[in-house]
């Protein structure tokens, strides 16, 4: 019975352990998991867009937005807001593709789905107001 008592205590400190040693990069340094797409600065802030394969992409799709101070931590912002604009070329009438956020477990960090209606070069815009303050600003992605 001791033995089995002892046996099941290890097994559950070595899950234990495992669990730590695997919590997520979030958890451990503040940047959440995934490839980055792009980094921009705003005011003494750094905003980091990811998503799983590392590019934007036409069509639907998840991203992650992280914003972080000059040492990597994550820094809550309040709200924010991200659209993808596309100029009118042509006879193509202008886009704007909105980014819909929701906030993490962690501050500063929020994840967001967008159609991004086609391939090409857009000008993402940026803005934040909260705690951090407010700011905003404009960068090129192109979308694959």
């Amino acid at each position: 019975m001791k033995k089995t008592l002892v046996t099941i205590t290890l097994l559950a400190i070595a899950v234990a352990g495992i669990g730590i040693a695997c919590k997520s990069k979030t958890e451990s340094t503040g940047m959440p998991a995934g490839k980055v797409i792009a980094t921009v600065k705003l005011n003494n802030l750094t905003a980091t867009l990811l998503s799983d394969s590392g590019q934007l992409k036409h069509g639907d799709q998840q991203v992650t937005l992280a914003f972080s101070d000059a040492l990597g931590k994550s820094v809550d912002v309040g709200a924010v807001s991200l659209n993808f604009h596309m100029p009118q070329m042509g006879s193509m009438a202008e886009m704007n593709d909105a980014v819909t956020f929701k906030t993490t477990d962690t501050p500063g960090v929020y994840r967001g789905r967008v159609n991004v209606e086609v391939a090409g070069e857009w000008q993402g815009q940026l803005a934040y107001e909260g705690p951090a303050g407010k700011g905003k600003t404009t960068f090129t992605v192109t979308a694959q």
